[in-house]
């Protein structure tokens, strides 16, 4: 007799991803609605979303801290947290009160982003396969499919409470296939510590931002093209507002299928993706702020889809498979996630100096963290790993 063998988390994680993608997509599609409900201008409810980001900073780097040992729990307590906040917001109209639900929700979605990466990196450690780029795959396929769905359910005449409430059955539904690895964590947990200490916890933390700092570098362009890729092929492309809209399915839908085809693939270098996310993802960005066309515009937004969605899912990877506490996948999640901070402030301030295509188009050179990170990487064949396994790959190619 045999033990069966225990089944692959790999689908509760997509499910999770989906799920969480979905109801972004649903807010974005929502906020026609939520700034007319509010009586605000877009200005103050720019001012309130930034909300979001705020309240999410922090919680992932103390989230990050607490799900070492214990991802998959973590991660229930999260969506659930995250569905009842939902809840919470589905039900305020005042700027006010609008702003404190989107803190709660930032704080939650952030703790959730943290605690799937970290479930994540624990998953393939132990099956030994990749989950990276299929886990990050179902948020921008959830995110495309929502957005639509959300202008119909709006067109019948839903409320954006329904729509929301909706929004927290579906995450709360998502959870339900992570009540056994759950359990499986927790009696783990009890015996793991809180986190990495000493030495080995100053080594996770900076190599974690180091590459942290280099998703970031993707993530501010891909930030620039959920809120400006409309406005500039609108304005300055002369584009009708339904072509306009297509800038950023176009560029999620690149994104996905890369990183569907990369699942499929061996495993890639991180170098390799490096290169390719300089060149083809930041090169098409600039491409597309710059082209003559709108149609020229949204080529250059799948190229740079195309090259930058595999690195994100290869970064949080190679953290994972070089610190088995997962400590270090969680500070990649918090420093890359500074970049939805830093993006919006950046391309505002070139704004006041320069007209918006060529205000985007200095964006490209974010390529060159991620060139000398992968120029670094053919030096030192040690980069990005913590201190003391640089020392064992030291000692292994000494032997």
């Amino acid at each position: 007799m045999t033990k069966p063998a225990p089944k692959s988390p790999r689908f509760a994680l997509v499910v999770v991803s989906g799920a969480w993608g979905a109801f972004w997509g649903t807010w974005s599609a929502l906020l026609p609605a939520v700034l007319e409900r509010a009586d605000a201008t877009p200005g103050e409810l720019g001012l309130v979303l930034t909300a979001v980001p705020v309240g999410a900073m922090p919680a992932m780097g103390l989230a990050g801290r607490i799900a070492v040992g214990r991802e998959h729990r973590m991660l229930l307590l999260t969506t659930a947290a995250l569905a009842l906040g939902i809840v919470t917001l589905s039900g305020i109209s005042g700027l006010g009160g609008l702003g404190i639900a989107l803190f709660l929700v930032g704080a939650t979605s952030g703790a959730l982003d943290v605690c799937l990466n970290a479930a994540t990196a624990r998953a393939e450690r132990v099956s030994g396969r990749p989950l990276f780029q299929a886990v990050h795959a179902a948020f921008p396929v959830a995110v495309i499919t929502a957005a639509p769905l959300t202008g119909l359910a709006r067109q019948s005449g839903m409320s954006i409470r329904a729509v929301l409430l909706l929004c927290a059955a579906a995450l709360l539904g998502s959870v339900l296939p992570l009540l056994g690895p759950a359990a499986k964590d927790h009696a783990r947990g009890r015996a793991d510590p809180g986190g990495p200490a000493g030495p080995h916890w100053r080594s996770a933390w900076f190599w974690g931002a180091a590459i942290g700092v280099l998703g970031g570098c993707m993530l501010v362009v891909e930030n620039a093209v959920e809120q400006w890729s409309v406005l500039l092929l609108e304005e300055d492309k002369g584009a009708s507002a339904v072509l306009a809209s297509a800038a950023p399915a176009v560029y999620m839908s690149a994104l996905t299928v890369s990183r569907l085809v990369v699942q499929r693939l061996p495993r890639l270098r991180i170098r390799d993706l490096g290169v390719l996310a300089a060149v083809g993802g930041c090169g098409g960005f600039a491409w597309a702020a710059m082209a003559s066309t709108a149609e020229l515009s949204l080529a250059g937004f799948a190229v740079s889809g195309l090259a930058f969605g595999p690195l994100m899912p290869a970064l949080l990877s190679h953290a994972g498979q070089q610190d088995a506490s997962g400590y270090t996948v969680s500070v990649v999640s918090t420093v890359s996630y500074g970049a939805f901070l830093v993006s919006p402030l950046l391309v505002g301030s070139l704004t006041n100096w320069m007209s918006l295509p060529s205000a985007l188009s200095c964006l490209a050179f974010m390529a060159v963290p991620l060139l000398g990170a992968a120029v670094g990487a053919r030096v030192r064949p040690g980069w990005g790993q913590p201190h003391g396994q640089r020392e064992a790959s030291r000692g292994e190619s000494r032997r």
